[in-house]
């Protein structure tokens, strides 16, 4: 009788609201099929080789948290840890600043404004590893434009990527260089929703362009700012491919960073648990300077 009971209390448009979610579930299955095998099992077998011995050829060994200790203790680890940090401050910083002066530039109705844009855009969606091998050769110290452009007026250019002072300062120009344009475009939608009619009254009131930009524009502009903040720098605690071909974090390791650092002991040393912890130890650095930022600037965001 329950049973009786329950199949007519499903009219048709239950039903069909049914169908509609297995429906709905059966094309979403093959995405988390996918983000169950190779994203969170990857994660959760990775925190495991955290606690263990394990130099790929052999079984893995519980060693408790003596891979966190070593880490700890190592110098060169924090030195590691503060190349990146390093990196981070001065990349977000210099590509926010370039793609906002970027966009404000082009947020306006002139010829080729289209063009410009895809210029800029351009290295985004170009390899960093091809960028990589260019900028090397323009760095290069007897052969590259750079100092050749600079003996021209009378100035001899440093070993750009070969001096422990420059390596990392040149790697971040060529990391800027590259990544701006993502800002310059996310920039470029925030000030298209800005409304025209906020920025004329303010030009009526008298305000000039500076004014109207700082107390107008940019406070606007603020949850774009935000996400942009908050993306640079995710993306520049994991940065790998220009530290990797430009340098290979070198030289005497000034320019080896966290990602290349993880890379290196788990395939090259072939010590993949010591590498699951320092990749977990990345992880609660990106983590906790997130929040920061999250419970710091969140606060300055305006929504509308």
């Amino acid at each position: 009788m329950a049973t009786v009971s329950a199949a007519r209390a499903l009219t048709p448009r239950r039903r069909a609201r049914y169908r509609e979610w297995a429906l709905a579930y059966l094309f979403v299955l093959p995405t988390i099929v996918g983000l169950v095998v190779f994203v969170l099992g990857p994660i959760l077998y990775s925190a495991l080789m955290s606690f263990t011995n394990w130099k790929i050829a052999g079984t893995p060994m519980f060693i408790g948290l003596e891979n966190y200790q070593e880490m700890y203790g190592s110098e060169l680890f924090w030195r590691v840890a503060r190349n990146t940090a390093y990196y981070t401050v001065m990349n977000v910083p210099g590509s926010m600043l370039c793609g906002l002066a970027a966009a404000l530039a082009l947020n306006r109705k002139m010829r080729l404004t289209t063009t410009y844009r895809a210029f800029f855009f351009l290295p985004v969606v170009t390899s960093t590893v091809a960028i990589s091998l260019v900028w090397g050769l323009l760095y290069n110290t007897d052969l590259g434009v750079i100092n050749y452009l600079l003996s021209l007026v009378g100035i001899k250019g440093p070993s750009w990527i070969g001096s422990t002072a420059w390596a990392m300062p040149s790697i971040v120009i060529m990391s800027v260089w590259k990544s701006f344009g993502y800002s310059m475009v996310i920039f470029l939608a925030g000030l298209q929703g800005i409304p025209t009619e906020l920025i004329e009254a303010a030009k009526i009131d008298g305000a000039g362009r500076w004014q109207a930009f700082r107390h107008v524009t940019l406070p606007l502009l603020s949850p774009t700012t935000f996400f942009v903040l908050i993306i640079t720098t995710i993306s520049s605690f994991q940065v790998f491919e220009a530290t990797f071909i430009l340098t290979d974090g070198g030289p005497a390791h000034a320019t080896r960073t966290m990602a290349l650092e993880i890379y290196q002991n788990a395939f090259r040393n072939y010590r993949l648990g010591f590498a699951s912890a320092q990749s977990y130890f990345l992880f609660a650095a990106v983590l906790i300077v997130t929040f920061i930022q999250f419970r710091v600037q969140g606060r300055r965001t305006h929504y509308e």
